[in-house]
């Protein structure tokens, strides 16, 4: 066989798990899903290519590996819900090429019932052959957090759920090559429903910090304090900051399944945190109006336009919408970012700043989207003419806070 594994879908969950089992040892196939794909370096390509790495586009080719990972994008729809066309198509695409002992594990983002209720039968369908007789069958959450150097795969566990014992212990035998440590769940709803409980825990806990934020505002409170105080609690509390918005790649699954049960406190923090980008342009307007400017006219200069710091994607931003918000407003909008060497919202290019100093110093205000390592918070506090931190990453007194 030329490779052990395939990865259908290089995306933010397939490439992160290409990466690994190259890392592991495994002869690794990359085959592409779709025009969304995650960002290499030079350096990180030849190494993935020296280590034994073959991106392809000849489906042939996913015929001929011991196990195949799905990790198709799913995100949100037109409709709110997922979008699983793209799984779709990866699934269609395998089956054609589907061999018997083969073992294939999805590992995107879905509703709980996906693996046995849509890509149980496409796979059978399509190459004739029986989940759990002929071919193993099995759902991993993909566990992924882009640009944190402390998480590695391999100190990371691994929830696997097949849907037969046989399936579990095939895909957990291949994930215990890339991990320390595999967790069996009793089936593939449970490691599905899994991956929907770490999603929304985040996005609701993003949610109540984000609703505190504003609340601290109207009150008067040092928000950041109280979290400072908060998190040194040893039990029952985990500390989650405030932002202009939640980004990334995993969206909030409000709905058990298409015109299913809906989660009515997921669905209450995906509308607090969609409203967190306006509230910031409100935010800024009144700070604009304090000092005696108006919005109309304003120069605002955005600091860090990524969702993540430290890391060049652009998913899901909040700064498309703040930029929106303040171009709607008669503000004349510019923005820094070491990563982004371009940007354009609704096909209007962003002007970007080449010397963040005297941009700051120029702007009418500048806002804090995302704190890069390399931004000296101290220094542009002092340069800019007003600065409002959404991230409270400047020290306390030198800007004003979300």
């Amino acid at each position: 066989m030329p490779a052990d594994l395939a990865v259908i879908g290089l995306g933010p969950y397939g490439l992160p798990l290409a990466q690994a089992a190259v890392a592991a040892g495994i002869p690794t196939i990359g085959y592409r899903t779709g025009p969304e794909a995650g960002s290499l370096s030079p350096a990180e390509l030849r190494r993935m290519l020296s280590g034994g790495f073959r991106p392809t586009t000849d489906p042939a080719e996913l015929g001929r590996v011991r196990t195949a990972v799905i990790c198709a994008p799913t995100p949100r729809g037109a409709d709110g819900g997922l979008d699983l066309s793209q799984l779709e198509a990866a699934a269609r695409t395998l089956a054609a090429h589907l061999r018997p002992h083969t073992t294939v594990i999805l590992e995107s983002p879905v509703y709980p019932g996906t693996t046995e209720e849509f890509l149980r039968p496409l796979l059978e369908e399509g190459s004739g052959l029986r989940a759990g007789r002929d071919f193993h069958l099995a759902y991993s959450p993909s566990r992924v957090d882009p640009g944190n150097r402390d998480v590695t795969p391999a100190t990371t566990p691994k929830v696997i759920g097949g849907l037969t014992p046989a399936c579990t212990e095939s895909a957990a035998a291949f994930h215990a090559r890339l991990t320390d440590k595999v967790v069996r769940a009793r089936g593939p709803r449970e490691a599905e429903t899994v991956q929907l409980l770490e999603t929304n825990y985040r996005h609701v806990n993003i949610a109540l910090v984000n609703e505190m934020a504003v609340l601290c505002n109207d009150l008067g409170v040092d928000l950041w304090d109280v979290i400072r105080c908060a998190e040194t609690k040893p039990f029952g509390f985990q500390a989650f900051r405030p932002g202009p918005g939640v980004g990334g790649h995993s969206v909030p699954q409000d709905m058990t399944a298409p015109g299913g049960r809906g989660l009515r406190m997921v669905e209450l923090a995906r509308q607090v945190n969609d409203r967190m980008p306006g509230y910031v342009v409100q935010r800024a307007a009144a700070l604009l109006n304090e000092h005696g400017k108006s919005a109309r006219g304003a120069r605002v200069l955005l600091l860090g336009v990524t969702y993540k710091p430290d890391l060049a994607d652009l998913q899901g931003t909040p700064a498309r919408e703040i930029a929106l918000r303040l171009r709607e407003l008669g503000a004349t909008v510019s923005y820094h970012d070491p990563y982004i060497p371009s940007w354009s919202v609704l096909d209007h290019p962003v002007p970007r700043a080449d010397s963040l100093y005297e941009a700051a110093a120029d702007a009418d205000l500048t806002i804090l989207l995302q704190q890069h390592r390399t931004y000296d918070l101290q220094g542009l506090s002092v340069k800019a003419q007003l600065l409002l931190d959404t991230r409270g990453a400047a020290p306390a007194g030198a800007a004003h806070r979300l």
